[in-house]
């Protein structure tokens, strides 16, 4: 697989512009004129629309600035505490598959947990990642399910962007403006919420050691 360069970004990344920054970045990868790039960061509070979302989802419209955006799913919270992990990689080069693609991002995310001993899951019809929360039954009594990272992305001439978005410490509370990612009847979740003192660096550190086996073409 190609070289991928990795780039921290400073602080709370504003949205607006950094969505510019990395629709410039697709154009120069598509071109051949810049390696395949992966940026971390987090944003201010806020909310982004994705291509399927319902308008009945947005329950509080005027909490945080809401923007819509051209990858796939449904509303998603950004904030202080996510890792947001912008994954700006060539399809293209990777068995031009979406499918898989989305798999082996799944399967990064799951890697990436399991560095914590956390173990991540992925539910047919329910996108993103979840664990399973035997300290929180349900009405049932069975254990609930809490969602802990999210994934949506975009394509362009192969390029992928947009990417994912891990809980580490958010204030899980701002989720409340929204239905995330349409799903109603289950939680979300972060690393610290399960009792884990995972810090930024921690999950960063997991993410880069994980990526290479993970993100190997799983089929095509």
């Amino acid at each position: 697989m190609p070289m991928v360069e990795w780039t921290h970004l400073p602080g709370l990344a504003p949205y607006t512009e950094t969505l510019a920054a990395m629709e410039a970045r697709v154009a120069d990868i598509a071109a051949g004129t810049a390696p395949e790039t992966i940026w971390l960061l987090e944003h201010p509070p806020l909310y982004t629309a994705g291509t399927s979302a319902k308008p009945a989802d947005l329950t509080d419209p005027d909490r945080f600035p809401v923007y819509p955006v051209g990858r796939g799913g449904q509303y998603t919270y950004h904030g202080p505490g996510q890792r947001v992990i912008y994954t700006m990689l060539d399809v293209g080069k990777r068995g031009r598959d979406v499918r898989c693609f989305v798999r082996d991002l799944e399967r990064w995310v799951i890697a990436t947990l399991a560095e914590f001993n956390v173990k991540g899951e992925i539910r047919p019809g329910r996108v993103g990642v979840w664990v399973t929360r035997p300290d929180r039954p349900g009405p049932d009594g069975q254990p609930s399910e809490d969602k802990i990272a999210a994934i949506g992305i975009k394509l362009r001439h192969w390029v992928s962007f947009h990417g994912i978005s891990i809980n580490v410490e958010p204030d899980l509370t701002h989720f409340s403006g929204i239905v995330p990612c349409g799903i109603r009847d289950h939680g979300v979740t972060s690393l610290v919420d399960l009792g884990l003192p995972v810090s930024m660096a921690d999950l960063d550190a997991a993410l880069m050691a994980t990526f290479a086996a993970a993100m190997t073409p799983s089929c095509g």
